[in-house]
């Protein structure tokens, strides 16, 4: 009886750190990806009009979504999710996952497309006063991956990014809006803590399973 409660024990210790590890890997991911669309909308937005923000967590139904970027400009609204990856990406704009292929090794994940449109719907929330038509997601992909499949529309490889920004016209929002839809996102998220990090990890784990 002993001999097994130790097995299980084990097996909960190396679980427990095999998530740890894997989960700080997928952050450390996520976090080259979004310092590589930061580092270049910052730059866009010094140029222009357009405003920056980043790592915003929003309420969301009976949880929270987390957004890695939302762009403001006067030609409309970007929600952006990034994507650090390599190798090869085999997609379907309507499948509920894509495929990452490196050599023999297969990596099923999320589409983001639809990971995404969970932020934007958010986002719209949040700005209902807006016409819907004025905020769009897009999905940003960073790193090495090329598309063996049609890219999706609202796909972009990360040298892509800027002048589909340049292109953007999904309306015109006059700057007193503009202004007051940055005022009402920013009242709206929730304080960036560890805490906050971690309880949507936990929302997302109930209702997805680990991602």
């Amino acid at each position: 009886m002993d001999y097994f409660l130790i097995v299980i024990s084990i097996g909960a210790l190396v679980f427990t750190i095999g998530y740890y590890f894997g989960f700080r890997r997928r952050k450390r991911l996520e976090n080259i990806g979004e310092a590589s669309v930061r580092k270049i909308l910052t730059e866009y937005c010094r140029n222009s009009t357009a405003y920056l923000m980043n790592n915003i967590t929003l309420r969301y139904g009976d949880g929270t979504t987390q957004v890695d970027h939302i762009l403001f400009t006067q030609n409309g609204i970007l929600v952006i999710e990034t994507k650090h990856m390599k190798g090869w990406i085999f997609a379907n704009e309507k499948n509920k996952t894509w495929t990452q292929v490196i050599y023999k090794w297969k990596n099923k994940f999320q589409n983001p497309l639809l990971q995404n449109k969970l932020h934007t719907n958010a986002v719209k929330r949040s700005l209902v006063f807006l016409p819907s038509e004025n905020v769009i997601g897009i999905i940003v992909f960073t790193g090495i991956a090329e598309f063996k499949t049609k890219k999706p529309e609202g796909v972009l490889y990360l040298s892509e990014l800027v002048k589909f920004v340049n292109q953007l016209r999904l309306g015109s929002i006059a700057d007193n809006m503009l202004q007051y839809c940055i005022g009402k996102i920013e009242y709206d998220r929730f304080e960036l803590t560890a805490k906050t990090d971690v309880e949507h990890q936990r929302y997302l784990e109930k209702k997805f399973g680990e991602l």
